[in-house]
Order: structure tokens, then C-alpha cells, then sequence
């Protein structure tokens, strides 16, 4: 086995959504590329750090996977980051790959795109977000960034308004788009029931405490307490096939491989 694929994603520690919305897209991916050594990397040190101590369970960071590449004698390999937009932790995963090849020149390795990405992925995110009725309020909490790509919400809620869905809106727990902001924009169309979904890669902390907890700075204790009915759907992305085959798409890419099995 000559040939290897990273799968790396921020990670989480709940083992229950790490199987649903990252694994999930590992396995397909393993089922597509049965010739090459498939690994799992993550990129915060946090969560890495809380598996191994609480579970006793090991994972690579970006680094790590790549010596363990190494080990195998696999030199051609291929990085599918499993985030949302070319934030902080995409730019942490390229300057791990440049330190790697620095010291590794005779290895080749390739680094694919995140979620929001090119222009026709917001299109393809769009459909992918399940939405039957257009008229159907629907928000979506995103995770957010000070990065300058913080603004790929924006561009993909517009997306969805040119597809026709005129009371969907996304807000992010940490980035320029907050609460407040769609709470003014739901009274503005006088909208008083919405279904509360995130938009993240798994259903972690974020979904399960900032969004939908009954703590009062929770998004939907503050939709609440604005006299907004809610309704809760807590699925992460990585659980939808169709977000899953935008990632796979992406890898395909970078292989320069439109059908490979």
C-alpha cells in the first residue's frame, strides 16, 4: 500500500456523534478508495487530550497521522479536511503538512478543500440541507470565525435566498452573524415558529448546549423569550449523504479522479 488518505476534522468527544458524523464519511470513503490506507486525524489538542484521559482512546493529530503514514511506507498522501470553511484550522492543517514536507521533500502530499469552498458548493450544500417547504422558517447556527472566510455565511445564506428560500437564516455562535441578528430578522417578517437546526459537522457541545439547552443565553431559551415557537432538530452535517458526497467530491478532486472504486 503505497497511497494514504487523511481524514481530519476539528474532532469531538462524544463518541456517539464522532461514529454518526465522522466515521460515517470514513467508512464511505475507505468503501471508494479500498487501495489506500485510509487514518483519522483531528486538530484541536483539546479533544484529543479528553479521549485519551477520559477513554483511554488515541487520535492522531494532523502530524501524528502523517509520521504514522511514514511508518507504512505510504509517501503519496492525500488530506480531506472534514470543517465548514478555510478558517484557523484549515490553516493549521497546511502549515503542519508544509513543516512535514520540509523535512520530508521526497513525499508528496495534497491538501483538499473544506465544506464552502468553491461557488457551486454553496449550491450543492443548498440542496442538501433538506428543506421541503420553501415557506418553512428554518435557522441554522454555524459555528463561526474572526477569520476573514467568516463571511462564507453570509454568501451561503444568500445562496439560499436565490434558491428561492426566503425565511431560512443562519446565525454563528462565534462569528459576525449572531443570534440577535436573526432574532431582528425573524420579527421583521414576523415569524413565530421555527425549526432550530445546526450547521455543523457533528452535534456536539455547540448544538447541544449553546443552541439547544434550556440555559438562558441558549439560542433557544433567546428565541423563547422572544416569543418565537421552537422546534429542534439536531443532526450534524456529517450525518446528511449529500453534504457527505460534497467532501468526497473534493477528494476526488485533488486525485484528479472523477470515478474511483
Amino acid at each position: 500500500m503505497k497511497k494514504g488518505i487523511i481524514v481530519t476534522s476539528f474532532g469531538t468527544s462524544n463518541r456517539e456523534t464522532m461514529e454518526l458524523c465522522i466515521e460515517s464519511i470514513e467508512n464511505r470513503i475507505k468503501e471508494r478508495y479500498t487501495d489506500y490506507l485510509v487514518t483519522r486525524a483531528f486538530t484541536s489538542r483539546m479533544v484529543i487530550h479528553k479521549l485519551k484521559k477520559r477513554d483511554d482512546y488515541p487520535v492522531d493529530t494532523p502530524t501524528e497521522a502523517l509520521e504514522r503514514m511514514k511508518r507504512n511506507g505510504v509517501k503519496e498522501i492525500y488530506i480531506q479536511p472534514l470543517l465548514i470553511i478555510e478558517g484557523h484550522e484549515y490553516e493549521k492543517i497546511l502549515r503542519e503538512v508544509n513543516d512535514f514536507v520540509k523535512e520530508n521533500p521526497d513525499y508528496k502530499v495534497t491538501v483538499a478543500k473544506p465544506l464552502l469552498s468553491h461557488d457551486m458548493d454553496y449550491e450543492k450544500v443548498v440542496n442538501g440541507l433538506g428543506i421541503a417547504n420553501k415557506d418553512q422558517a428554518v435557522v441554522f447556527m454555524g459555528h463561526g470565525s474572526d477569520h476573514s472566510t467568516d463571511l462564507s455565511y453570509k454568501k451561503l445564506e444568500d445562496t439560499i435566498r436565490k434558491a428561492g428560500y426566503e425565511n431560512v437564516f443562519i446565525g454563528t455562535v462565534e462569528g459576525e452573524i449572531s443570534i440577535d441578528d436573526v432574532v431582528k430578522k425573524l420579527k421583521e417578517k414576523s415569524i413565530k415558529k421555527v425549526l432550530l437546526k445546526p450547521f455543523m459537522l457533528v452535534a456536539g457541545v455547540h448544538a447541544l448546549e449553546d443552541m439547544a439547552s434550556d440555559s438562558d443565553d441558549s439560542w433557544k431559551s433567546i428565541l423563547e423569550k422572544n416569543d418565537i415557537d421552537v422546534d429542534l432538530q439536531i443532526v450534524g452535517l456529517g450525518q446528511v449523504k449529500e453534504i457527505q458526497d460534497i467532501f468526497i467530491e473534493h477528494l476526488d478532486e485533488i486525485r484528479g479522479d472523477e470515478n474511483v472504486y
